[in-house]
């Protein structure tokens, strides 16, 4: 873990009030894996008070990247940030994708909103491990929807202006049918109720599913507590999201 102050290089608009933030930080891009996240400090007085978890979106040379939306005081400041400040960052943080694993072939990225965010990296790591990429992307409205810097990708909207007039699971369910795509391992980021529904389908499929959850994750570490993560018949009742995860097989956790 490292704590850093990085220069910030850019604030980026991807789509509406989303926004991609880079800054210059080459020993966390040296070290970050895909799914580990940051956490940044947002402003510079006590309000916001606690720091943001951002999962790493993409690293290129020495920057790294994080994709957020504006939805309160602390990504409104992130939003303004200027090139040539400041960050107070600490990473990268948390467990990520087991992705080089030679017993499946094809990776399944499945993502709703910003739940986008971790699949590029993945994507990269992916790519250099000579794995088949295929990216479901879902969101409420195809303005959402954020397709950089990803492979081989299929889309869902909730009300059907782009791609499958349903769910990035209802997608899900259309590309692996029963029986189909044996060699798939799936992982997912998104908002729980997806995340849910992702594992159930998984379940049903006898897929791997590994997911990144979304949640509070104020200190990063694990000393706040929390962050809980009910775990399904194992000795310890909970796990840490921040310090366990936040990527857990679905098999291992109660969503």
């Amino acid at each position: 873990m490292l704590h850093i102050l990085a220069r910030v290089l850019h604030v980026t608009s991807v789509a509406p009030n989303v926004y991609v933030l880079a800054f210059h930080a080459p020993d966390l891009a040296a070290a970050v894996r895909p799914g580990q996240f940051v956490n940044i400090l947002t402003g510079d007085s006590l309000q916001p008070l606690l720091r943001r978890p951002f999962s790493v979106y993409r690293t290129e040379g020495d920057a790294v990247e994080v994709i957020f939306q504006r939805v309160g005081k602390g990504t409104a400041a992130l939003s303004l940030a200027q090139p040539g400040g400041f960050l107070d960052i600490i990473g990268p943080l948390g467990a990520g994708f087991h992705l080089d694993d030679p017993r499946y072939q094809t990776a399944v990225l499945i993502g709703g909103g910003l739940g986008v965010a971790p699949l590029p990296i993945a994507t990269a790591a992916l790519q250099k491990a000579g794995k088949r990429v295929v990216t479901l992307l879902g969101a409420r409205t195809a303005g959402q929807l954020v397709e950089t810097h990803l492979e081989n990708v299929h889309v869902a909207t909730d009300d059907g202006t782009r791609g499958l007039h349903g769910t990035v699971v209802d997608l899900a369910a259309q590309y692996l049918p029963v029986g189909a795509h044996e060699d798939a391992r799936l992982f997912g980021c998104g908002p729980t109720p997806m995340l849910r529904a992702l594992a159930e389908f998984a379940r049903t499929r006898a897929l791997e599913c590994e997911v990144s959850l979304e949640g509070q994750m104020a200190c990063g570490i694990g000393i706040c507590q929390g962050c809980p993560v009910e775990l399904t018949g194992q000795l310890r009742t909970y796990a840490l999201m921040c310090k366990d995860g936040p990527v857990f097989n679905t098999r291992d956790i109660v969503i």
